[in-house]
């Protein structure tokens, strides 16, 4: 299984998500549960194009929420860089 770390940007994305998008008090399970399916299948995500090249997405746990990432085969680490909105105009989906 491969490792997984949250970078210090991606957990202020999701404080600002959960604030600003009043999510419920199981949010950060929620998102754990995402991150798990991280763990086993670290290459699942789509990979990203142009700006965001080198990056993976995947939806959940909302269908609108974005979880960023990057995986490093050789170390077997997949690290969490930004979760987002995808609706956003900064979405790298939009």
């Amino acid at each position: 299984m491969a490792r997984v770390e949250v970078t210090e940007d991606a957990l202020d994305d999701l404080a600002r998500l959960i604030a600003t998008h009043q999510l419920p008090g199981d949010t950060r399970a929620r998102v754990r549960g995402v991150l798990g399916r991280l763990e086993r299948f670290p290459e699942s995500g789509t990979p990203l194009t142009e700006r965001w090249e080198g990056l993976r997405f995947m939806v959940g746990p909302w269908r609108w929420m974005l979880v960023v990432y990057s995986y490093e085969p050789e170390k077997d680490l997949v690290a969490v860089a930004r979760f987002m909105d995808a609706r956003s105009s900064t979405s790298p989906t939009a």
